[in-house]
């Protein structure tokens, strides 16, 4: 019989090698003479030492692998360095253990290929538009493949697409000339709206002007028109006053007397006029002229005077 202390060793060692703990998001892949056995979950787990193993460990948590800069040749025949991260999960330890030998080189693997081949679909100045288009086609074909492999993969990103030094001068050429055509174009655009805005301003003006003007002359011929209607209602009151004043008593007397003073104030004005005083040859040409115009005032006196309106 077998000593108690070789008995508590061996059963020391059983338990230390048969018990097994499995961290949170991990999966262990335990071979029972060389053959799949099971899977163990996470907590605390027991095998059996010497008979089974722990043959694979895996993490079931979301991995990022870059993918390694590769040259692409695109339809038009221009090569672009292009890298890009993929993302992937475990999602079945078994298959991931025994689908494929080594399932993150085959994701990379396969994750080139069928970048450079879709790549090659596309012409250069497609590639940066179809960025998206690119990633779809990557986890597509990812995805299906990577079933056999125990393997989801969730996203890939394209991250830098470098053309040769040569074509980035080209391009970068072209896009300051489109800058500088743009900057041209909407520089005469600016200039054609702000002479538009000239004449329509000067247009503007000159209508505001002539209305101005147009007002003022209406103004004028108003003002003018006003102001002959009063001189000549002044005038027929004066005229209306005199005739009033030579039809009353002493009428011939004052006319007499005014007739005279104008033609004195003639003679004046003819006197002045130069060096020589002009005298009338006889002086009865005076009594004459007056004599003249009192007949003129006479018949009109015996003329009936038409009568007036009554006032309403």
């Amino acid at each position: 019989m077998l000593p108690f202390g070789i008995i508590l060793i061996v059963a020391i060692i059983f338990i230390f090698l048969g018990v097994k703990i499995v961290p949170q998001q991990s999966a262990y892949v335990v071979e029972r003479l060389g053959r799949y056995h099971a899977v163990l979950n996470p907590g605390l787990n027991l095998i059996i030492p010497f008979v089974d193993r722990l043959a694979y460990r895996h993490s079931l948590k979301e991995v990022a692998m870059d993918i390694a800069p590769q040259i692409c040749i695109t339809r038009d025949n221009t090569q672009i360095n292009v890298d890009g991260v993929l993302y992937y999960q475990v999602t079945d330890a078994k298959m991931a253990s025994y689908g494929a030998e080594n399932y993150v080189a085959a994701i990379s693997q396969l994750a080139q290929t069928t970048l450079r081949s879709e790549i090659g679909k596309l012409e250069l100045d497609k590639t940066f538009e179809e960025r998206e288009h690119l990633n779809r086609a990557v986890i597509g074909v990812l995805d299906t493949a990577a079933v056999t492999w125990g393997v989801k993969v969730l996203r890939y990103e394209i991250k830098d697409i470098t053309p040769p030094a040569a074509i980035l001068h080209a391009m970068q050429a072209q896009i300051t000339a489109e800058r500088e055509k743009r900057a041209l174009i909407a520089k005469s655009e600016g200039e054609r709206q702000e002479q538009i805005n000239i004449a329509d301003g000067e247009r503007q003006a000159a209508i505001k002007r002539s209305e101005g003007e147009r007002q003022a002359m209406i103004n004028r011929a108003e003002g003018e028109a006003k102001a002959i209607l009063a001189v000549a209602e002044a005038n027929a009151k004066g005229i209306k006053a005199v005739g009033e004043s030579l039809i009353g008593s002493g009428g011939d007397a004052a006319a007499n007397l005014k007739v005279a003073e104008r033609y004195i104030e003639a003679f004046e004005e003819l006197a002045k006029a130069g060096n020589t005083l002009i005298v009338p040859s006889t002086l009865s040409d005076i009594s004459g002229t007056i004599a003249s115009v009192m007949s003129v005032i006479r018949s009109a006196e015996s003329k009936p005077v038409a009568p007036r309106p009554a006032k309403a």
